[in-house]
């Protein structure tokens, strides 16, 4: 491909984090998280979120996204998240393996936000001996459709959940550009969300995720629950290392700027001078486009990659390594379509 728009996991490791890593690797240091670039890293998280809260770093998303959920809900009960959201698209079930059988209910909402409306019918649905009821909600932020919620919309979603005594979730794979576009990560705490998942990969680290328990509670024999689903590195400076580097250089934030900055370029490109119109707004990276399948092969042979995402609509999605060059050039090659 001459240019990967498929995903913002595509991109390399971003220079402060590949940095990070390197310096790391020097000299030896306590194993399994008792090192001092573990410690530096979970201080900046706690910093961002400025929240007291006990930190893991763990090697996938997917892995941090279940053991969260299995946390905030026992093996017969379920969880409650939009029907497009990545526990429930592509985990492959991995939510209710770490969980021992936790479920999970898909509700609809607009550009992967959830409506209020059928999330207040969902918690009023009687509660029946024959399937799982909800016992937490998992947002994401920013959402799989690249839109950010607002503190408003995110209260009015947590709010109805805490008071019937759920868990909240977040999937912050892209909060990084969420909070690019303008989202006050210390909100997360204050609404009372009870565990979060701060993401690391998309934002120019390796695979690497933390794991954010607000509800110091859910961190009781986390180690224990970690080295079981083994996610416990016994060198876990090499984890923390690229958040280190890309915290302490304000490259996390940075580069989801660029990221975003990138989508819009890409998003008015689309509007001002192409035939085809845009699917969902653009408030993150993302930019998704509706586009018939002819076109989309012809963009994909040409050497540009980018696919159809689950509503039909293809997506092209920016990362901190976009250039504005190659955008100029992508645009370029859908006007000659």
């Amino acid at each position: 491909m001459r240019y990967d728009f498929g995903s913002d996991n595509t991109a390399g490791m971003a220079p402060a984090a590949l940095q990070a890593l390197v310096e790391a690797n020097e000299g030896y240091a306590r194993a399994y998280g008792a090192d001092d670039v573990t410690a530096r890293a979970a201080d900046q998280i706690r910093r961002r979120l400025d929240a007291d809260a006990e930190i893991r770093f763990v090697f996938s998303g997917t892995a941090a996204n279940a053991i969260a959920l299995s946390m905030l809900a026992w093996p017969h009960e379920a969880v409650l998240a939009h029907h497009a959201a990545h526990v429930c698209t592509d985990e492959t079930g991995a939510p209710g393996f770490f969980g021992s059988g936790v479920g999970l209910i898909g509700l609809p909402g607009f550009s992967g936000k959830i409506d209020p409306v059928t999330l207040n019918a969902a918690l009023d649905e009687p509660e029946v001996g024959h399937r799982q009821p909800p016992a937490a909600l998992s947002l994401t932020q920013a959402t799989e459709y690249g839109t950010v919620y607002t503190e408003e919309e995110l209260r009015h979603l947590i709010e109805p959940v805490k008071l019937k005594g759920y868990g909240v979730h977040m999937d912050g794979a892209r909060l990084a550009n969420a909070a690019a576009a303008g989202f006050d990560l210390t909100n997360i705490a204050r609404l009372g969300i009870d565990v979060l998942v701060f993401g690391g990969a998309k934002a120019g680290a390796n695979c690497t995720e933390a794991i954010v328990m607000f509800d110091r509670s859910l961190a009781r024999r986390i180690d224990n629950r970690l080295k079981q689903a083994g996610q416990t590195a016994s060198k876990a400076r090499y984890l923390a290392a690229p958040f280190l580097g890309l915290l302490e250089s304000n490259a996390w934030e940075d580069g989801a700027a660029h990221a975003n900055l990138m989508a819009q370029r890409l998003a008015d490109g689309f509007l001002a001078d192409s035939p085809f119109a845009l699917a969902h707004p653009v408030e993150a990276n993302a930019v998704f486009v509706r586009m018939p399948p002819a076109a989309h092969r012809r963009l994909n042979d040409l050497g540009w990659a980018c696919y159809r995402f689950d509503d039909g609509s293809v997506r092209f999605v920016c990362s901190w390594a976009t250039t504005s060059e190659a955008v100029d050039e992508l645009l370029d090659a859908v006007r000659r379509l």
